[in-house]
């Protein structure tokens, strides 16, 4: 899990239950994408609400869950400049 410290000192990740984020203060959870199959079951990861695009058709939901991860700690995470970026735990 990534932790990117902001000058204001709030707190931006993508959400996982690696670590209690309550414990950093008020917590803010707004949604990133949407991974959402379509009619014949293929999978999809629309990234439109953080300006990101549409990766898919996967035919496993844990492949677009993942593809959604890495684009949003490569780009959304990777989008604030100049600030401390912190990892905890292990892995993603």
């Amino acid at each position: 899990m990534q932790l990117v410290i902001q000058p204001d000192g709030s707190v931006r990740c993508v959400y996982s239950e690696t670590l209690d984020l309550n414990t950093l203060g008020r917590v803010n959870i707004v949604r990133g994408s949407h991974v959402e199959p379509d009619p014949s079951g293929h999978w999809f990861a629309d990234l439109s609400p953080v300006s990101g695009p549409r990766f898919g058709p996967f035919s496993r939901r844990s492949d677009a869950l993942a593809a959604e991860q890495v684009w949003l700690e490569e780009h959304w995470l990777s989008d604030v400049r100049g600030n401390a970026l912190f990892r905890a735990g292990h892995g993603r």
